[in-house]
This record gives structure tokens, C-alpha cells and sequence, in this order.
């Protein structure tokens, strides 16, 4: 069946979506909201090292893609992911990063010191 313009629209969200995912530090912001029920954004500044306006960008790549939501609570504002299928997601692209890696045992090796990605824990839905 051919592409139609009718499906376009369709491909053009998935296409979006793969875009949020495509930085380093928005996977790794991921991971670790995959991680617990939600994080702050000091404790996400202190896990990526990232300056306040930088982390703020990302996040805001995230929440534009529909991958993570926030809650402000007083002066704070916490982070979860919008899905838990993102955490599943993440989980994927990482046995196939380790499946890629398999020529290259120098990588191999620095991927199994990456941190878990718990499916499951902390996400909504």
C-alpha cells in the first residue's frame, strides 16, 4: 500500500516524537525519570550537570513531544514521565545499543556500566 497523504499527518507525530528523543541529555533525563515516581528539576541539574537554562530547554522539548509532564508544587517543580511506555521505549533502544556494540568490546564494556532503566516504576498511565 502506498504512503497517502491522509497518513502523513500520523508519520509526521511519530517523526516528532523521535526528535524529542534525539539528544544525549534528554535520554539521559529520561532514564532517570524512569527511574523514580517524579524528580525535581534541582536533582535532575544535579544528575546531568546541565546549567539551569540548558536543562530547562530540554525539558521543554519533552513536554513539547508529550514524553514527560510537570507539577508545580510552592517553589519547586517536579518531573515525570507522561507514559510509562517511555521507560519501555528506552529500555528497547538500549538492548539494541548493546546489540550494535557487540563488534566493539570497548563500547560493550562501557555500556554495562550504564544505569538500569526500570520499566515501569515511576510513570503515569
Amino acid at each position: 500500500m502506498p504512503f497517502s497523504n491522509a497518513q502523513r499527518p500520523l508519520y509526521e507525530v511519530k517523526a516528532n516524537l523521535f526528535k524529542g528523543l534525539a539528544h544525549p541529555f534528554r535520554i539521559r533525563i529520561l532514564e532517570l525519570l524512569s527511574a523514580a515516581a517524579e524528580v525535581s528539576v534541582a536533582d535532575l541539574q544535579l544528575e546531568t550537570g546541565l546549567e539551569a537554562s540548558h536543562l530547562s530547554q530540554h525539558l521543554a522539548v519533552l513536554r513539547r513531544h508529550r514524553l514527560v509532564m510537570s507539577e508545580r508544587r510552592g517553589s519547586h517543580v517536579y518531573y515525570r514521565l507522561a507514559n510509562r511506555d517511555v521507560a519501555a521505549l528506552l529500555a528497547v533502544a538500549r538492548r539494541l545499543l548493546i546489540d550494535l556494540l557487540q563488534s566493539d568490546t570497548g563500547l560493550l564494556a562501557d555500556a554495562a556500566s550504564l544505569p538500569e532503566i526500570p520499566v515501569g516504576a515511576g510513570s503515569a498511565r
